[in-house]
């Protein structure tokens, strides 16, 4: 019999579980299914936004979208259509009950644990195909699908956690950089300019201009590790001023300092842009 069988809304960026289904289901096939979707929820941020994993007789699918990733377990033979509907579903209710501000400054696991009724009760219906098919239409998400499939992760892809062994590079790594960013604003664009023009001051010292290329790059694309890489390019902007102190005067070096902490702050505000649900479906 196909159905849904669990489900979860976790927090991306950490993986923090903020509400999900009760589950009483004893079946070690399915209790070592749920440690694989565990595992895959503190990786969210570093997959596409919406995935497929085959485990043993069943099915993990998820998809993520501002900043919320929202996860399922079905039998093998659930149809995708389906899994991806409800979690549509799961999508549009959660984004509408709770704002990011909230979202964000959860500490405690099942913060949202109200919204387990509302998990139920769209698992129940998702599991009586009969009352089902009267209450959505699926064509929308047909061609969605059609047109752009869920990526399929494997062991490769998701390397050795819970239980998996292999190590290569995962595949779907191509796929992040062209993820897109939230629109620009004018303090972006301001900081933007500000560092090509210290890039261009320093156009002569050559490794030096680079840093400012670098955070404009930074600022500009998605790219895995991104914050990282622009506190890293920031620390070695404060490194060659220290390294050219006796060349400039304190108010030049204060002045390359700035900009360069003024684009780490703007790229640390720039967000990957989440996809926002189309109410009029």
């Amino acid at each position: 019999m196909s159905m849904v069988l669990f489900a979860s809304v976790v927090r991306v960026r950490d993986g923090l579980p903020l509400s999900a289904s009760t589950d009483y289901e004893q079946d070690k096939g399915l209790q070592e299914t749920k440690k694989h979707l565990k595992g895959l929820s503190k990786k969210l941020s570093q997959f596409p936004d919406r995935c497929s994993l085959r485990s043993g007789l069943y099915n993990i699918n998820f998809t993520s979208s501002l900043g919320v990733g929202y996860m399922m377990v079905c039998t093998e033979n659930y149809p995708n259509v389906l899994a991806f509907s409800f979690l549509d579903e799961l999508q549009r209710e959660f984004i509408v009950t709770y704002d990011t501000k909230r979202i964000n400054s959860a500490l405690r696991p099942f913060s949202f644990i109200e919204f387990d009724n509302f998990i139920r009760k769209t698992k129940q219906r998702y599991n009586s195909p009969r009352s089902l098919s009267t209450k959505i239409n699926l064509a929308d998400m047909q061609t969605e699908i059609k047109l752009r499939p869920p990526y399929q992760l494997s062991a490769e892809d998701i390397g050795s956690i819970n239980g998996f062994s292999q190590h290569k590079q995962s595949k779907y790594k191509g796929i992040a950089p062209n993820q897109m960013l939230e629109a620009v604003t004018l303090s972006g664009i301001i900081a933007c300019i500000l560092s090509v023009l210290c890039g261009a001051l320093n156009l002569l010292r050559g490794v030096h201009a680079i840093e400012s290329v670098l955070q404009c790059y930074l600022f500009i694309y998605f790219s895995v590790w991104r914050n990282i890489k622009s506190f890293l390019a920031f620390a070695m902007i404060c490194l060659c001023n220290m390294y050219l102190y006796e060349l400039r005067n304190m108010w030049q070096i204060l002045f390359h300092v700035t900009v360069g902490a003024f684009i780490t702050l703007q790229i640390h505000l720039r967000r990957p842009q989440g996809k926002a649900p189309d109410y009029n479906v």
